[in-house]
């Protein structure tokens, strides 16, 4: 069960990976305004503001990494406890964004499934062990 909740709080890092990509690099093109639905305009106004955001989001995926590749060196006391701080922020994240912004609920799936499950299965995984 550890592993399939490693897996998947590895999954919910590259995802937020992805988002620092769209956030931080490519916050003014074509496909992540669409993907974001802002405007050229709105795009621009916002750049500072989403080029932080995107570092919070690649900071969350470094943190669960970290955990990951410690879990792996035979730090599980050390690895466990990042894992839970990265997925746990990444679906705290979200949460706020699903209660805050209900145009937004579908982002906030995106985003927080997959620490979700990750944060479950690892938690089952210290329980059986």
């Amino acid at each position: 069960m550890t592993i399939v909740g490693i897996v998947l709080v590895a999954l919910a890092a590259l995802l937020h990976v992805y988002i620092f990509y769209m956030e931080s690099l490519a916050w003014t093109s074509p496909r992540v305004r669409a993907t974001f639905g802002t405007t050229e305009e709105g795009a621009i106004a916002t750049k500072e503001l989403a080029f932080n955001q995107g570092f919070y989001n690649l900071f969350l995926a470094l943190t669960a990494l970290l955990g990951i590749v410690l879990y792996l060196a035979g730090q599980p006391v050390v690895g466990l406890t990042l894992m839970f701080v990265g997925a746990g922020s990444m679906f705290a994240a979200a949460l706020v964004l699903f209660l805050s912004s209900p145009e937004k609920r579908r982002a906030a799936l995106t985003q927080g499934t997959l620490p979700l499950l990750g944060l479950v299965t690892l938690g089952l995984g210290t329980l059986i062990v």
